[in-house]
């Protein structure tokens, strides 16, 4: 059966699906201590489709990115549960860090982050709210729009 934070997923039509392989030479994840840090999270969907390809503010606009953060967050989360087998093990969301994939003049990089953001804080409430840091970057694999990587208090 899966636990509150897969429940409080489902009323949101989320269902994880099985974690994407590393696509170069690196983990998934790493756990030392308490700590658990995920590798970044391109915006795939669980067919391996971009949700989004391209750069913000040169054809992808706001709204796309943003749920291509989300895509990148639920992505996050099936780490997670691949690492911990249950997603109610997350302590707390320590931080989120995003690369958007953005024009020369695109500002608006923590708009797009906001997607991850805000259903971290949907899935684990409180325990959800998290630093972060939004970087514009030239390019990313396989020309997504957003990667997010993050690092999660464990039990």
């Amino acid at each position: 059966m899966a636990g509150t934070v897969e429940q409080k997923l489902a009323e949101q039509g989320i269902k994880l699906h099985q974690a994407p392989s590393p696509v170069a030479n690196y983990v998934p994840f790493v756990r030392t201590g308490n700590l658990l840090f995920v590798s970044g999270q391109v915006c795939f969907d669980p067919a391996g489709k971009l949700i989004a390809k391209g750069k913000l503010g040169a054809g992808v606009s706001i709204e796309d990115g943003a749920a291509a953060a989300r895509g990148c967050a639920v992505n996050l989360l099936a780490q997670v549960k691949a690492a911990l087998g249950d997603l109610d093990k997350v302590v707390r969301v320590v931080r989120l860090g995003g690369f958007i994939n953005s024009a020369p003049d695109f500002v608006d990089g923590p708009k797009v982050l906001n997607g991850a953001s805000d259903l971290m804080v949907a899935a684990f409430g409180d325990k959800g709210r998290h630093a972060r840091t939004t970087v514009g970057v030239a390019s990313l694999p396989a020309d997504a729009a957003v990667e997010v990587e993050g690092v999660f208090e464990v039990a």
